[in-house]
């Protein structure tokens, strides 16, 4: 529940294996998650969009990536943050507001940029 981390950032990625661009995401996704977890700044979020948990905790034991995941059987977590495909990502502040949405695949520099920004950095 994203309101177990309220306090601190938080970034939301929606992610399937069938995915290309998810999948060209994920190394930068996983460099990012260790570096903020290490400083404990940043939690990264993962939600299963439209494919089998066991097929991306698979995915995820061969490529990294220890984030939680949430399953999202029937698209309901999806519908609610609006996601209309994959991969969508959300930068929730420590408030618990979203002071970004990156549609498509992110990069590492990119999402230190979008957090100093969000950051007033």
């Amino acid at each position: 529940n994203i309101d177990d981390y309220r306090g601190q950032w938080v970034l939301v990625n929606y992610f399937a294996t069938w995915c290309i661009p998810c999948r060209q995401e994920h190394p930068d996704l996983v460099r990012f998650a260790d570096r903020h977890h290490t400083a404990g700044d940043v939690e990264v979020i993962g939600v299963v969009f439209a494919d089998s948990y066991d097929a991306v905790r698979s995915f995820r034991r061969d490529n990294g990536g220890d984030w939680p995941m949430a399953k999202d059987p029937n698209g309901r977590i999806a519908i609610d943050w609006g996601v209309s495909g994959v991969p969508e990502s959300f930068l929730v502040d420590p408030g618990g507001i979203v002071r970004a949405k990156v549609l498509g695949g992110v990069t590492e520099a990119g999402l230190e940029d979008l957090l100093a920004r969000a950051n007033g950095n």
